[in-house]
């Protein structure tokens, strides 16, 4: 995942907190937020201390970055992503981070038409 394609000012993510849609699950949160003309979606990341310490937290963050570059072709590219990780995910494995990340997906309708 190109740096480019990251969610990192305060602003941009209180744009996303207050305009966007959010859906979750025990594990995590996902807010969207609708771009018009944007080519490439944009995610943000949020892992609390409250989940584990830095070395946890940065697992929790690779592990879901991985996921959005694994399903990048599937989801709505018009979009802006932003995932809170809740402090379930710091025993899970990428497995079940994967299964979890779909959920909340499919929960939010930001996967594309033809790929179900």
């Amino acid at each position: 995942m190109k740096k480019a394609f990251r969610i990192k000012k305060n602003e941009e993510f209180s744009m996303i907190f207050n305009k966007g849609n959010s859906v979750a699950n025990r594990q995590f949160v996902l807010y969207v937020l609708h771009k018009e003309g944007q080519t490439h979606f944009r995610i943000g990341l949020s892992v609390s201390k409250r989940v584990g310490n830095a070395v946890m937290r940065n697992r929790i963050k690779r592990i879901i970055r991985e996921w959005f570059h694994q399903y990048e072709d599937k989801l709505l590219q018009d979009k802006d992503y932003v995932v809170i990780a809740r402090k379930p995910t710091a025993e899970m494995d990428f497995f079940e981070m994967e299964k979890s990340l779909v959920h909340v997906s499919k929960k939010a309708g930001v996967f594309l038409k033809d790929n179900r």
